[in-house]
């Protein structure tokens, strides 16, 4: 029996989504939730992994269990052993052929920025860019020069399967919210938060969108490339 989860979680706090030997991680948490329930060991397989103060909307992890109860029971298990950091939002059973990141068409990434210094009680969901303004304008002309199919691999570190096609980069500005949305049909390492690093970085008049573009046809990771710190970002949603 296959089940197919969406969770939510606040990635403050946590170490990431994967599985680490310090336990830290929001694969580990419902796990062992999981553990609980089943009386042995349950592994679960998510759509992707989201770094250290990445949060999530969407995300969504498959599991094998039998369960003689209703699909709603197993999911009020499940929300009662987690944090309320943690939030399984639904449960169903699925084909033994769904895999929860293999049969991914493609995820849905949110990025926020704060132009000015966000009040506590968000500051740990955006990019709070200080006293610096950006230049939307100019964002909105680079970030044209990413869509598509490209190699990406000069915004990720990993060196394997870099094609990747963007089929959208919005950036909204709303007073002093700032949100760029991404999809695509899959994402690199770091790759969102290296791309929203680039766009800022132009926004702020310290790299050209020649130069980007340069960057980005090199096909080679270097330091001009700047890595957005993980609490602005949020996966929204997976694709099937």
């Amino acid at each position: 029996m296959r089940w197919k989860c969406i969770v939510a979680y606040d990635g403050t706090g946590f170490d990431g989504w994967q599985s680490q030997k310090n336990g830290n991680t929001i694969q580990d948490f419902i796990e062992n939730q999981l553990k609980v329930i089943f009386k042995r060991s349950i592994r679960i397989h998510g759509s992707g992994r989201t770094d250290s103060g990445v949060h999530a909307k969407g995300q969504v992890f498959h599991f094998d269990g039998e369960w003689k109860l209703a699909g709603n029971d197993l999911l009020n298990a499940m929300r009662s052993g987690l944090p309320e950091s943690i939030l399984v939002s639904s449960a169903q059973k699925v084909s033994r052929n769904f895999h929860a990141r293999y049969s991914a068409k493609g995820k849905k990434y949110i990025y926020k920025l704060y132009e000015g210094y966000a009040p506590p009680s968000g500051n740990r969901y955006c990019w709070s860019l200080g006293s610096r303004k950006l230049n939307i304008t100019s964002m909105h002309l680079a970030s044209k020069y990413l869509l598509g199919e490209h190699d990406f691999a000069a915004f990720s570190a990993e060196k394997k399967n870099t094609i990747k096609t963007l089929r959208r980069l919005d950036i909204v500005k709303d007073g002093p919210h700032v949100h760029i949305t991404t999809e695509a049909n899959g994402y690199l390492y770091k790759m969102v938060r290296s791309l929203v690093g680039a766009l800022v970085d132009v926004g702020w008049g310290k790299l050209s969108t020649n130069c980007l573009v340069k960057i980005l046809e090199s096909r080679q990771r270097t330091h001009r490339i700047f890595t957005a710190p993980g609490r602005g970002l949020c996966m929204d949603r997976v694709f099937y």
